[in-house]
């Protein structure tokens, strides 16, 4: 399936999490959203904003040292964490389609470990450091989302 993408420019943390929230309008039950970026890249905060979209009262913190955080919202919420997975074997063994299949929405940290168990309409979101006069931007991010066809107004960014 060819995926439409778009590309923003986060100027700040602050900004990343708005974005999440903007995003979090798109979701329907039943969506995949993974995240794939550096450490420190802004997946955890892109998230904080998703959920907070979504109507999570409590702290959305990162899930890497639980693997999966649950939260309730407009709809159920799977957060997950793959950082401290270091096989493929590891990933498939958690039974994801038990998740993926369900009613909520399932968000996982870097997704590019896993993406062989993805749905194939599931959402894709890079969050790349941006480099300015040579150096790295301590701030600013580039996000890019693949969207399944049809499923991304960019006039909502």
């Amino acid at each position: 399936m060819e995926k439409e993408v778009l590309e923003i420019l986060s100027e700040s943390p602050e900004s990343t999490f708005q974005y999440g929230i903007r995003f979090s309008h798109l979701l329907r039950p039943g969506d995949v959203v993974g995240l794939s970026g550096e450490l420190g890249a802004g997946k955890t905060v892109f998230i904080q904003g998703l959920c907070e979209g979504l109507g999570v009262k409590e702290p959305v913190t990162s899930a890497s040292f639980v693997l999966i955080q649950e939260y309730q919202g407009k709809y159920p919420i799977y957060h997950f964490d793959f950082y401290r997975l270091e096989t493929f074997q590891e990933i498939e063994a958690l039974d994801l389609d038990h998740y993926f299949d369900s009613d909520g929405i399932c968000v996982v940290e870097w997704a590019e470990r896993a993406e062989a168990l993805f749905p194939e309409n599931a959402f894709s979101i890079k969050i790349v450091r941006i480099e300015e006069n040579g150096k790295w931007s301590p701030q600013k991010r580039k996000i890019l989302i693949f969207s399944p066809p049809g499923r991304l107004p960019k006039e909502l960014f």
